[in-house]
């Protein structure tokens, strides 16, 4: 951890420290503006290609995906259809908590890294690099198994050498992180687009057979749910314990599936007008998590008895996903490839969320002196190409699944991605609990910020406190007797010790503290905006005026 590792403005905080120098002064407004102005200076050197309709599809194309999918039927088998459409329903209120608090500081501080820029001048340098280091390994392996994923479907196909398709999806994906991110934007746009119409399509189909509209005319209405039942007995615990732990092992798949929501921030210093686009994709998350993910679960739930043996299969293709399983029940036979070919944009669309986010994290990082400063450099068309160029070196663990042993181990990668995205969230309900408390203390009315969220700070303690008991128990089946697994023991609570360790290292090294309430420069902040005013936004018309998902 030496000072060239950390970056510049690190070491200069470190030397001023020697020194007994104050850094920074709560006293000095003007130098503290003065810092936090020359931090805006980056919106200059990215391009500012995305716009409002970019951010929210962003939102939506980073989550939709294999964790509905295809995760939701071993949820089902786990849980029953009422344990799982009340876990998805609790993660998805409690994350939008999270939305909303990401919302409101990126609306103040539209730079780009998200969460770590919040993390720096709301409460901690150490927690900023913590926190964001944290992140960027949770892409670094996040990426390759996306591509991965992509091979494995393609499988369903073709059967070729999935290291074809690794090196082909990876080139493409590299080619296009590098260019306009204007070209991100707009195909993150289409394959929302394409995911939207899978799952208006397969709710549709899915309500059809309900009502025995499918070729066998069997209606199947509520069956499932009286037998064998809305709940599932995990691990065959007897009563309602049992019940609850399946219920809570399905709160832990959800994390997966709803994963990435809360990163539409990012790219903020490459959004135009972010101070409105950045509220607005906040707001219309509600409707992504209702429509996109409740209603789907609670029709997928009608669909498949929990104890169909299909639902435990691990083929990673459309075969193992319940709406298949349910097409194939029912006797349609074209629905699959649909599927599948739906999954495919799916985990392409979750590959390039998750290079342009992890690449924007690791320049927001290195432009507060936490990573090397070489990472801040742009191409001509305004992309951090260097920090791009970093994850494309880790897509080559790809090629580790093309073995079984090393497949095996990617696994236990895979899984403490979960875990680093709990994490995640948890330091932005911190974060923002003292951006809150800042403004309180600091006598600034929530009518002067750029945007307020709603229901603060209260749905933000509450969601807080479930992702504490999330994390506690995450690999509670392991102290059941005869459950024991090294692999969940590790995957599950490893991430804990890192975590405390690269932050305490930070503030032992650096000697940094945690700022007052005082200290915040919230302020600053206002009066830079309010310096800056984004012209209102046209007004819509016709049947735009009732998008609730873009535009």
């Amino acid at each position: 951890m030496s000072a060239s590792f950390l970056g510049e403005a690190a070491a200069k905080e470190k030397d001023a420290r020697d020194t007994d120098t104050p850094v920074e002064s709560s006293n000095d407004a003007g130098d503290i503006e003065g810092r936090i102005t020359s931090g805006f200076e980056e919106n200059t050197q990215l391009r500012q290609g995305l716009h409002q309709r970019h951010v929210q599809m962003i939102a939506l194309a980073g989550t939709l995906g294999t964790g509905l999918f295809l995760s939701s039927g071993r949820a089902i088998a786990r849980s029953g259809p009422l344990g799982t459409w009340l876990a998805y329903s609790i993660i998805g209120a409690t994350l939008f908590s999270v939305v909303l608090a990401v919302g409101e500081m990126g609306a103040l501080v539209p730079l780009n890294g998200g969460i770590v820029r919040y993390s720096e001048n709301f409460v901690d340098p150490a927690l900023a690099f913590a926190n964001g280091w944290n992140e960027i390994y949770a892409h670094i392996v996040s990426i390759p198994s996306e591509i991965t994923a992509a091979a494995v479907l393609v499988d369903f196909w073709i059967q070729l050498n999935n290291g074809i398709w690794i090196t082909i999806f990876g080139i493409v994906m590299l080619c296009s992180a590098l260019v306009f991110v204007r070209v991100y934007g707009e195909l993150e746009f289409s394959f929302a687009l394409m995911k939207i119409a899978l799952v208006i399509g397969i709710n549709i189909m899915s309500l059809v057979i309900t009502c025995g509209g499918g070729p066998d005319h069997k209606s199947i209405g509520f069956q499932y749910w009286r037998n064998p039942g809305p709940f599932v007995q995990y691990l065959d615990i007897p009563d309602s314990l049992g019940r609850f732990l399946g219920f809570w092992q399905s709160a832990n798949s959800a994390l997966y599936a709803y994963s990435g929501l809360e990163n539409f921030t990012i790219a903020a210093g490459e959004l135009k007008s972010p101070r409105h686009s950045i509220p607005q994709a906040a707001r219309r998350v509600f409707w992504k998590i209702v429509l996109f993910y409740v209603v789907t679960i609670f029709m997928v739930g009608l669909l498949v008895p929990s104890n169909d043996s299909s639902l435990l299969n691990s083929t990673g293709n459309a075969s193992e996903s319940p709406f298949v399983i349910a097409a194939r029940r029912a006797g349609i036979q074209a629905v699959p490839s649909i599927v599948n070919a739906v999954i495919l944009t799916s985990a392409w669309s979750a590959g390039n969320s998750s290079l342009l986010g992890g690449s924007r994290i690791l320049y927001g990082m290195a432009r507060e002196g936490h990573a090397p400063s070489l990472f801040t450099r742009v191409n001509r068309f305004g992309v951090p190409y260097l920090a791009v160029a970093f994850y494309g070196l880790f897509m080559c663990l790809g090629y580790m699944t093309l073995s079984h042993t090393a497949a095996e181990v990617f696994s236990w990668l895979q899984d403490l991605v979960s875990i680093a995205t709990l994490v995640n969230w948890m330091a932005i309900c911190v974060v923002y609990l003292r951006f809150f408390y800042g403004c309180k203390k600091q006598g600034i009315s929530r009518k002067e910020l750029p945007w307020a969220a709603p229901f603060q700070p209260y749905i933000t303690w509450i969601s807080l406190t479930l992702f504490i008991l999330l994390l506690l128990t995450g690999g509670f089946t392991t102290f059941i007797h005869g459950h024991w697994s090294t692999e969940t023991f590790i995957s599950a609570y490893i991430n804990i010790p890192i975590f405390f360790s690269l932050y305490f290292g930070y503030k032992f090294i650096y000697k940094t503290k945690v700022k007052s309430l005082e200290e915040i420069p919230i302020r600053a902040f206002i009066e830079i905006a309010n310096r800056d005013p984004e012209p209102a936004p046209k007004p819509k018309k016709g049947l735009m005026k009732w998008n609730v998902l873009w535009g």
